[in-house]
């Protein structure tokens, strides 16, 4: 049974990361924002899991572990981190 509509996920989603890169701002390690991300998301009732793993087939050939997801929340989103020092016009 799903706890949250899509949109109050991502509503949420949004307003954390804003409101940690305000408060951090640019050129941290992207597990940092990971870890402070995941844990604000928690706080706020979220289910978060980490590091997840993507299988996928290719040409015949099973691929265990061709990515992972940085944060997969209500197993609904898809958070992909990045981070940089500063971003080029």
């Amino acid at each position: 049974m799903q706890r949250f509509e899509i949109n109050e996920i991502t509503e949420i989603i949004v307003s954390e990361a804003l409101s940690i890169h305000k408060a951090l701002g640019p050129g941290l390690l992207e597990s940092v924002y990971e870890a402070i991300l995941c844990k604000r998301l928690e706080t706020r009732g979220l289910l978060v899991k980490k590091q997840v793993p993507v299988s996928f087939d290719f040409d015949g050939i099973h691929f265990d572990e061709g990515f992972r997801i940085d944060l997969l929340v209500e197993d609904l989103v898809i958070i992909e981190l990045k981070s940089a020092e500063k971003i080029a016009p």
